[in-house]
């Protein structure tokens, strides 16, 4: 992938150009945190040729989620389970919408 491959995928929500340095900052969190959410299975980062973890936006916003719960005093288990749950209810609406749309369109 060359520069220019890399520059067109910023707009992309799933594209890890996140460093864990730089995703702690944008998220005013440490870097601590970030492993632990990756540890209780909430995000998993890519990793660099150099094995440092790399996130994509999508990440940073589920991250920011989590983040808040425990800010807001749930235990960082509690908080990662809840968002996995905000997040597979958020994508079963998407889908009863899409499905809702396509019977609509064939229906007589």
């Amino acid at each position: 992938m060359t520069a220019d491959d890399s520059f067109g995928r910023l707009d992309d929500d799933d594209y890890p150009a996140y460093t864990m340095g730089r995703a702690a900052e944008m998220l005013n969190t440490t870097q601590g945190f970030l492993r632990a959410i990756g540890e209780a299975r909430l995000i998993t980062p890519l990793r660099s040729a150099g094995g440092h973890r790399r996130y994509s936006r999508y990440q940073l916003r589920i991250a920011a989620r989590a983040r808040e719960l425990v800010d807001h005093g749930t235990p960082i288990e509690a908080a990662c389970r809840i968002v996995i749950l905000e997040d597979q209810l958020e994508e079963a609406q998407r889908i009863n919408v899409e499905h809702h749309r396509a019977v609509r369109t064939t229906d007589p």
